[in-house]
């Protein structure tokens, strides 16, 4: 088990670092083929319904952030292990939104699900309200 824990926190830690270093391929690498992308109930980006599958979660959340956002990064503060289960506790940061110049610091949790090595679902909790302000959008 302590294995399976390790590995996992490790998947997790490197799609992070992956997603900082701009390296999409690398952070859909990790997802299984049906991953469940759950954002955050609120989320201006939330379109009622997970997204399913890598390339959703290409079109509906990865590839939007650098159009929505510059300097946008992800402060991980904490990272929790329980099986096949990864918590991350943090911030989102930006500059500033690209529609509005505001800037964002926002609490973030994340919580990753993983079978045999791969992300099967992720649910998004963040500050909604903040991140609606800052995108000059209204919450759902």
């Amino acid at each position: 088990m302590t294995g399976t824990v390790t590995d996992n926190a490790t998947i997790i830690r490197s799609a992070y670092e992956a997603l900082a270093r701009g390296d999409v391929p690398a952070v859909l690498a990790v997802f299984d083929d049906q991953i469940e992308w759950h954002p955050a109930e609120g989320n201006p980006w939330h379109p009622g319904n997970p997204f399913i599958g890598p390339q959703q979660v290409l079109q509906g959340v990865l590839a939007r952030i650098p159009e929505a956002w510059e300097g946008f990064e992800i402060q991980v503060d904490r990272l929790v292990t329980d099986g096949d289960t990864v918590v991350v506790q943090g911030r989102y940061h930006a500059t500033r939104a690209r529609a509005t110049g505001r800037p964002l610091d926002a609490q973030v949790a994340h919580v990753w699900d993983l079978r045999d090595g791969k992300v099967v679902r992720h649910q998004q909790y963040v500050d909604t309200r903040q991140l609606a302000a800052a995108l000059g959008e209204t919450t759902a």
